[in-house]
């Protein structure tokens, strides 16, 4: 059943000005952010509640999305952070056997205002070709106060995005049965996916989930085996008190594993830059070759700023990955601290799952020193 011509009318404008003239689903309102597309097939339960993407506005690249519904363990996080979601068509009769709800219902649940019934594709060839803008989406008449909207659109910025993610509150978590336990990782929350957590509890690993701004002092006290630097949303480079952090945890010498915005941090805080993407890399189906076997694999990923490869200090590391399509930094492997990161994501809940063997590589790292 096509829903094309169901919900109130709802406008997209973006910064240049365009006007997309589409359907209302899930919340009602006003909303302002940074649009910008992912090309997952699947996994848009994972892209709502992926941390990640605060304070922007997800285009879905695929033009039917949520026919096979919505369920409760699918989820990254406790909410959707999403600030809107624009999609071709939205499915009102999902079917699978793990189904729970509609992903109309999903959004209304959590505040999040959508569009459909736009021309998605002519969307995301306007995003490849000028770059990520920012835009609003509602359910106004939009003509009423388009002048006042577009200035609030050209002044709107993500900001303090990982303060705004991360719990302030220490959360420990143990394989199900206690003496499987092996080892131990220290998570930091930069607005961190639950599949990293539930891969590395798989592996044996107790996961103490902290703060994004706890300090050297309390690691070393917990004694780990092994720390988790998390992906996260925004500008890596304004986290400076965290970079600051870093310099000081890697000192401690325990086995270090960066995914995305982990990765992005660990190099700031060894002098490396990053820089923005005209309009990132995000997606199921990115891939990535890893330099030292030579081998690509297709990875899960979701970034708009990435690593200079040029500016690691050789004497520091070397770029271990990079995106086949761009030549992007995918990864680093350190030499003058016991660290590796990836800007992809291996634990890809809701993605491919070629690259898992990051996690094993880890928790063998951890092993050997342990020993």
């Amino acid at each position: 059943m096509s829903l094309f011509n169901i919900g109130e009318k709802a406008y997209l404008m973006l910064e240049n000005g365009q006007i997309f003239e589409g359907r209302s689903f899930g919340a009602k309102g006003t909303v302002i952010g940074e649009v910008v597309f992912t090309t997952g097939i699947t996994g848009y339960q994972e892209t709502l509640t992926d941390p990640s993407y605060y304070g922007q506005i997800v285009t879905q690249t695929f033009p039917l999305i949520g026919n096979y519904g919505v369920n409760s363990e699918d989820a990254e996080s406790e909410k959707s952070y999403v600030s809107g979601y624009i999609a071709r068509e939205w499915c009102n009769a999902p079917s699978n056997f793990r189904c729970e709800g509609n992903i109309d219902d999903f959004l209304k649940k959590h505040n999040i205002i959508g569009i459909h019934n736009i021309d998605t594709r002519q969307l995301t060839r306007i995003i490849r070709e000028a770059g990520v803008m920012n835009g609003v989406i509602t359910t106004e008449n939009i003509f009423d106060k388009k002048d006042e909207l577009m200035e609030k659109i050209k002044a709107f910025s993500v900001k303090n995005a990982v303060k705004s993610v991360s719990d302030t509150k220490i959360h420990i978590y143990k394989p199900k049965e206690p003496n499987e336990t092996k080892y131990r990782v220290v998570l930091f929350d930069f607005g961190y996916k639950r599949n990293i957590r539930r891969e590395l509890i798989k592996r044996n690993c107790e996961v103490i989930v902290v703060p994004a701004n706890t300090k050297a002092s309390f690691i070393k006290e917990a004694n780990p085996n092994g720390i988790m630097f998390s992906n996260g949303p925004g500008d890596p480079a304004e986290n400076t008190e965290i970079i600051e952090n870093i310099r000081e945890i890697q000192k401690l010498n325990i086995p270090i594993f960066g995914i995305c915005l982990g990765h992005q941090l660990m190099a700031l805080a060894n002098g490396a830059k990053t820089e923005k993407l005209k309009y990132g890399h995000r997606g199921a189906n990115q891939p990535v070759i890893d330099l030292e076997s030579g081998l690509t694999y297709v990875t899960s990923q979701n970034h708009g700023y990435a690593v200079i490869g040029d500016s690691i200090d050789p004497k520091i590391g070397h770029v271990s990955h990079i995106n086949a399509n761009d030549k992007t930094c995918e990864g680093i492997r350190y030499t003058a601290v016991n660290a590796r990161t990836v800007q992809f994501h291996p634990e890809a809940h809701g993605g491919p799952l070629d690259t898992a063997y990051l996690f094993d590589e880890f928790v063998e790292t951890m092993k050997r020193e342990r020993d």
